[in-house]
């Protein structure tokens, strides 16, 4: 005679809701293996999209990652090149390393870092300059709409100062505050909103994008540290997601040396 197992002697739909149950259980134990492991490397692994999403995913805001930086390195000629013209660069135009920062403004570990840079172009003042990039992630729905109000701003001298302010204000991201920064920075009320509509401004931040995902960038911050004279066979550090500090600053001075 088959001897039955427990679920067999259940009733059928006891049986069906013990099933569901445990489903639901193993999705979540899964999803919280997954959004554990992107937290402590202060990035995830995310999709690169030219416009938002309809909906914004709810990105994880714990403290700092306490793990050894995930970092390789690459070679220089793969990361585009500085451009002056293009580029928003902070910093002394000859200091001896250079750090690309790709970024998105509504991306909690991108405030994370963006505080760690500000604090590596004090440390290492007239040795650095940064160089910040657009990378607005698909799942973020004010992402791009952000990077083009800051790239309105810098048309008119302000990107760092209105950079900072998208920071500080990530919560709050929209038409309305975009609008309110560009004045309380005194930028052309007439002149932002034209730009805003421009095509071309969007098509610029989507190009930075494209050559950051080129190079290797699958997530946010995604940062190159490399030798401001670097020749195209040289190679540049990697630092993926907001390492703290120290991680950048080893990088730094392993190429001061």
């Amino acid at each position: 005679m088959e001897s039955k197992t427990f679920v067999d002697s259940m009733p059928p739909r006891s049986a069906f809701w013990l099933g569901f149950v445990t489903a639901v259980l193993s999705i979540g134990t899964l999803g919280f293996i997954v959004l554990g492991s992107c937290t402590l490397k202060g990035s995830c692994p995310i999709s690169i999209g030219s416009a938002p999403a309809a909906a914004a995913v709810a990105a994880p805001s714990a403290a700092a990652p306490a793990a050894a930086p995930d970092a390789t390195t690459i070679a220089v000629s793969k990361v585009p090149a500085v451009d002056a013209k293009v580029d928003h660069i902070q910093g002394d135009a000859n200091a001896a390393v250079t750090i690309v920062e790709y970024s998105d403004f509504q991306c909690p570990f991108c405030e994370r870092f963006h505080g760690t840079m500000k604090q590596i172009m004090t440390d290492y003042k007239g040795k650095v300059r940064w160089v910040y990039r657009h990378l607005p992630l698909s799942f973020h729905d004010e992402a791009v709409s952000a990077a083009v109000a800051s790239e309105c701003a810098a048309a008119q001298g302000k990107f760092w100062e209105y950079g900072d302010k998208l920071i500080e204000n990530q919560s709050s991201l929209g038409a309305d505050l975009y609008k309110k920064l560009a004045g309380d920075l005194g930028l052309d009320a007439n002149k932002f909103s034209a730009c805003q509509a421009d095509k071309a401004i969007t098509d610029l931040v989507n190009k930075m994008s494209a050559g950051g995902a080129a190079a290797g960038v699958n997530g946010t911050p995604g940062s190159f540290i490399f030798k401001t004279n670097a020749k195209g066979t040289d190679t540049a550090t990697i630092i993926k997601g907001a390492q703290p500090a120290a991680a950048v600053k080893a990088a730094i001075d392993a190429l001061l040396k």
